[in-house]
C-alpha cells in the first residue's frame, strides 16, 4: 500500500480523507487524531447524533449494511478502518473491494466470535507461550448434554453468548448443571462457549499496532480493574505488573497480530490467574479489533496515543514506538455519575475534579446519560505514582465512582 500523506490533494482535487464505520466514543476520538494530523474525516453512522459523526467532516447517516451509503463512503475515503467489532464483516468485504480497510474483514470476524476467538488462540499458543483458560463449546443440545456430564472439571464457570457480549452483557455465571441448562436457555438457546471460573489475582491489557509492511509496536502492558463487568479503573506505570509477566504479557499480544497479519490497533485482554507460582500465570482471554477503553490514557500520558497509531497504520505511515511520559491512572466516568444516591439527575462536580493537579477530562458528548452507559473518562498524571495514586482518589470519591479500594 501506497502511504497516504496527511494534507494531500489527488488529482482530482480531494483532500486526503479518512473513514470510519461507527460513530461512538471511539470513532470520535479517532476523528480528532486524523484531524490533528491534517486528514479530512468521514463517519458512516445511522445516528444523527453520534459523537463521531458530531465532529467529522462528512457524516453520512445510514446503517452499516447499506449499499449506498458504502459507495458513499468509499467514494469520500482513501483508506476506512471501524471502532467496534459488531460491524457487519459483509461491509467490510464490500469496502474492501475498492479500499485499503484496517482491520480487514477476516480478523474481524474472528473477534466477533468466541469459539473462533478461542480457536485462534490456542493455534497461537505454540509461539506465544499462552492460551485461553479451559472451555468448551456449547451449539447444540447435544453439546449441552456432554457439557453436563463429561465436562464437570468445567463448573463453576461462566455461559458467554458467541456472539454479540460485552462490557458484561451476554454472559451468565453458573455454580451446576442444573444452572448451565438454564443458563443457555435464558441466552436464547445461542452458540455459547463454557468458560472454567479460574483464581484471578489481576486483569491486564496489551496494545499493539501492526502496519501494512509488518512493522509492529506496542504499549507496556495496563493492569485493569472491572465492576460489574464494565472497566471501571486503568492503573498505566511502570510497576504495575511484576516484569516478567508483563513481558510476556506484551509479547503474547504482539504473536497474536502477526500470527493474523494484522492491520491496524489490536488489543489483547488477559486474566492473571493464582497458579501457585511467585507472580501467577498468564492466561489469554479476548482481543478487540480497534482501539480499548484500556487504552484511553494514552491521550494523555503517552507521546503518542492508541489513536494516533490507528492512524498511523491505516494510512501506511511509519509506526513510531510510543513512550510514556507520565505515570497515569483512568478513571471510566458511566452514566451514575450523573445521578445521586436517590436517582435524582445532578450535575459532577466538575470545578472540584478540574481543580486536582494533572486531571484530564475527557466527556463523549452524549446527550444521554443513564446507567452503565459509557459517558467519559477522567484521566490522572503526575510525577510519580504516589501523587497520581492519591488524586485518582480523590476525583473518584468526588464522582461517587466505583471501584475506590481498587486506586
Amino acid at each position: 500500500m501506497s502511504p497516504i500523506y496527511p494534507g494531500s490533494v489527488d488529482a482530482a482535487g480531494q483532500r486526503a480523507t479518512l473513514g470510519v464505520l461507527g460513530g461512538g466514543q471511539l470513532g470520535r476520538m479517532f476523528v480528532h487524531a486524523a484531524q490533528r494530523l491534517g486528514y479530512f474525516t468521514a463517519v458512516l453512522d445511522p445516528d444523527a447524533q453520534s459523537p463521531a459523526g458530531l465532529v467529522s467532516h462528512h457524516h453520512i447517516r445510514t446503517g452499516y449494511d447499506d449499499p449506498a451509503g458504502l459507495a458513499q463512503l468509499a467514494q469520500l475515503c482513501q483508506a476506512i478502518t471501524t471502532e467496534f467489532e459488531n460491524v457487519p464483516a459483509q461491509a467490510l468485504q464490500t469496502l474492501a473491494q475498492t479500499r485499503p480497510v484496517a482491520p480487514g474483514a477476516a480478523v474481524v470476524g474472528i473477534a466477533q466470535n468466541r469459539i473462533e476467538e478461542k480457536a485462534h488462540f490456542a493455534a497461537c499458543a505454540a509461539v506465544s507461550g499462552v492460551s485461553c483458560g479451559p472451555y468448551a463449546v456449547i451449539e447444540t443440545p447435544a453439546q449441552l448434554q456432554a457439557a453436563q456430564t463429561d465436562r464437570t472439571d468445567l463448573l463453576p464457570g461462566i455461559l458467554k453468548t458467541a456472539r454479540l457480549g460485552y462490557d458484561g452483557k451476554g454472559q451468565i455465571r453458573v455454580k451446576t448443571a442444573a444452572e448451565l441448562a438454564t443458563a443457555w436457555t435464558e441466552l436464547g438457546g445461542v452458540a455459547c462457549v463454557l468458560e472454567k471460573m479460574l483464581p484471578l489475582t489481576a486483569e491486564c491489557s496489551v496494545l499493539v499496532a501492526r502496519g501494512w509492511d509488518g512493522q509492529v509496536v506496542s504499549f507496556a502492558p495496563q493492569r485493569n480493574v472491572h465492576v460489574d463487568g464494565i472497566l471501571a479503573v486503568t492503573h498505566a506505570y511502570e510497576g504495575n505488573l511484576p516484569p516478567a509477566l508483563a513481558d510476556r504479557a506484551r509479547e503474547a499480544a504482539v504473536s497474536i497480530a502477526q500470527h493474523l497479519s494484522y492491520v491496524g490497533v489490536l488489543c489483547v485482554e488477559f486474566f492473571v490467574v493464582d497458579d501457585g507460582s511467585e507472580h501467577g500465570g498468564l492466561v489469554v482471554n479476548e482481543m478487540a479489533p480497534r482501539p480499548h477503553n484500556s487504552g484511553h490514557y494514552t491521550l494523555d500520558a503517552c507521546d503518542a496515543s492508541q489513536f494516533d497509531l490507528q492512524v498511523h497504520a491505516m494510512a501506511g505511515l511509519p509506526l513510531p514506538q510510543p513512550r510514556q511520559h507520565s505515570p497515569a491512572i483512568m478513571l471510566n466516568l458511566l452514566g451514575e455519575v450523573w445521578f445521586d444516591a436517590g436517582g435524582q439527575r445532578r450535575a459532577p462536580d466538575w470545578h472540584a475534579v478540574l481543580s486536582l493537579a494533572g486531571t484530564h477530562l475527557h466527556l463523549y458528548g452524549k446527550e444521554h446519560a443513564r446507567a452503565g452507559r459509557k459517558m467519559g473518562h477522567l484521566t490522572v498524571t503526575g510525577p510519580d505514582v504516589a501523587s497520581v495514586k492519591t488524586v485518582a482518589r480523590r476525583a473518584a470519591g468526588l464522582l461517587g465512582l466505583p471501584g475506590l479500594e481498587a486506586i
